[in-house]
């Protein structure tokens, strides 16, 4: 190999390290915070799953899904309310986190839908689910179950 191939072969390489450092610096940087559920009423019954998403990162990402063994099928929904103050749940897309921002799944909003129940979700008690996101990245939390007519963490333990 000539002096000029090594150089020409060198740069590329530098070329190649330096884009894969600057794709990987500009990710999401997520922290979840407060997940909980509401106790269930039975099994017949969906339940539900709150929590918070902040991304300190450099890039959007996107929240696909969740998983966890106490359902048959999770779905993401939203609550939207009509003119006439008729509110309704529907199917959410996949929900965006910007860069810098929190995105807050909480009753009467964004959630998640815990459809066939395998299991009661008993006040007290705690369950894992684990978060997909659009980057790859899945994170696993621990979710508490706050009583059946809470309206989140910090209003539960005031009432209690």
């Amino acid at each position: 190999m000539s002096p000029l191939s090594n150089i020409r072969t060198c740069a590329i390489a530098f070329v190649i390290a330096t884009a894969s450092i600057g794709a990987a610096a500009a990710e999401a940087v997520l922290e979840i915070k407060h997940p909980w559920s509401r106790a269930s009423t039975g099994l017949s019954r969906p339940g539900v799953a709150y929590l918070e998403i902040s991304n300190s990162g450099t890039s959007a990402v996107e929240l696909v899904g969740v998983k966890t063994s106490l359902a048959g099928m999770t779905m993401l929904h939203k609550t939207e309310t009509d003119a006439n103050g008729v509110a309704r749940m529907s199917h959410a897309d996949d929900i965006v986190i910007e860069p810098g921002a929190t995105v807050v799944l909480e009753p009467g909003g964004l959630h998640v839908m815990l459809m066939n129940l395998k299991d009661n979700l008993i006040e007290g008690e705690n369950y894992p689910a684990t978060l997909v996101f659009s980057d790859g990245q899945e994170i696993s939390v621990d979710v508490s179950v706050l009583g059946v007519g809470a309206t989140g963490p910090d209003t539960y333990k005031h009432s209690h």
